[in-house]
């Protein structure tokens, strides 16, 4: 039971953690590089957010990872819940 909980708390850090490389994605073109390096890293940072994304919710199961995958969702941050939601 202790592995499975610890499985599932690696892959929560791990969906969280790949906001960091979807920031990365968004501030390496401000960044003083040649064109062709801007579009490399931003490829690489994007494919590196998405594997450690669902890196994550391999980790987590599916149920779990459906959850916050949803709450991940801004078009549902501010919509009510509804009873079976709750």
């Amino acid at each position: 039971m202790k592995k499975k909980n610890k499985a599932v708390r690696w892959g929560i850090f791990l969906m969280i953690f790949s906001g960091v490389f979807f920031a990365l994605t968004l501030l390496i073109p401000f960044l003083e590089l040649e064109t062709k390096q801007k579009v490399v890293w931003s490829s690489a940072s994007f494919i590196a957010m998405e594997v450690v994304f669902w890196l994550g919710g391999l980790l987590v199961g599916k149920e779990l990872f459906t959850k916050y995958k949803a709450r991940l969702n801004p078009g549902n941050w501010f919509r009510k819940k509804s009873a079976e939601e709750e």
